[in-house]
């Protein structure tokens, strides 16, 4: 486990961050792409980036394998920006600190002709780096970026309640699940035992849509410390497109409230659930989930004393496909 150790500058100098960090999420949804784990938040996000990722944005995996070490420059600890200053940030890395961290990865993942040619700082390398990202994040990231800062900023609102009033020590006991807080201690479950001693630098709190079971941070410690954890969300939360970008075509397709009860279903849900989320009565919830699932969009099946709907492939589908970014 990691023990990170406090002081009281530390705890003054704690922050969490209220947008997602955009260089983490790509680095942490790499390894997503790579197994099988948390199918029904991130399967169809999976299916859909697996099938459609462009090659040139495929050699990231080489830096990114889903368990061990990926090299701290793909996630610059002082970013705090837009995704684009973060790749030039990251194009910055030294040759030095090229080397150093891809000769640690490939302690577990045998180096490519186009690693060793980047641990070397080669200039062609280094553009090829910034090309990847670029064409992985506009496939992968850029599609479900509004989703993905409707969920954070949940995150964020629910971890600040427990300020009020209370401080930061309140904060740090309601991070996640596998993190506890016994001042002046921060104990983190599932990482490689080691501590951390923040010696009056604080900590960088960042919630992340793409981090799995496990919060994790940074692996050389004299970088400015930050500490990443999964924020809660429903399953099939991760949507492509914003509300907006998805009502509009679909609402022209099926109708203003068939649109709104196909949206509503795609996490899953009960009629008496369908119909407070669409603030329609029970049997007009009913009566619309009755020609959604004649259409093919969704299924129906009994849960206990009531009924599930959910979508169907073909109905999902159609979601995503009025959910595609416009321009």
């Amino acid at each position: 486990m990691l023990r990170i150790h406090f002081t009281s500058q530390d705890l003054a100098r704690t922050t969490l961050a209220e947008e997602p960090d955009p260089l983490w999420e790509v680095l942490l949804s790499l390894h997503q792409l790579q197994v099988q784990d948390g199918t029904a938040h991130y399967g169809h996000w999976r299916e859909r980036t697996r099938r459609q990722l462009p090659r040139p944005a495929s050699r990231l995996l080489h830096l990114a394998p889903p368990r061990g070490y990926s090299p701290d420059f793909l996630t610059p600890a002082q970013h705090t920006g837009t995704f684009d200053e973060g790749v030039e940030r990251v194009l910055c890395t030294s040759r030095g600190r090229f080397q150093q961290e891809l000769q640690l990865l490939s302690v577990r993942r045998p180096a490519s002709s186009w690693t060793r040619e980047l641990a070397h700082g080669r200039g062609e390398a280094v553009k090829g780096l910034g090309q990847a990202m670029h064409t992985y994040h506009q496939s992968a990231i850029a599609p479900y970026w509004e989703s993905m800062r409707t969920i954070v900023r949940a995150d964020h609102q629910q971890k600040v309640s427990h300020l009020s009033g209370a401080g930061v020590d309140r904060l740090l006991g309601h991070i996640h699940p596998a993190v506890r807080w016994e001042s002046p201690v921060l104990t983190v479950d599932g990482l490689p035992d080691s501590d951390l001693h923040l010696d009056g630098r604080g900590l960088r709190l960042q919630p992340s849509v793409f981090c799995w079971r496990t919060p994790t941070k940074l692996l050389d410690p004299n970088l400015p410390p930050v500490l990443v954890y999964p924020v809660k969300q429903g399953v099939g939360a991760l949507r492509r497109g914003t509300a907006e970008q998805r009502s509009r075509p679909l609402a022209a397709l099926l109708g203003t409230t068939r649109a709104a009860a196909l949206e509503a279903i795609a996490d899953g849900c009960t009629t008496t659930e369908l119909a407070q989320r669409c603030s329609i009565s029970l049997a007009g919830a009913s009566r619309q989930a009755g020609i959604l699932r004649e259409a093919g969009l969704i299924t129906t099946r009994r849960a206990g004393q009531a009924v599930r709907h959910d979508l169907t492939t073909l109905g999902r589908l159609v979601l995503d496909g009025c959910g595609a970014p416009i321009g």
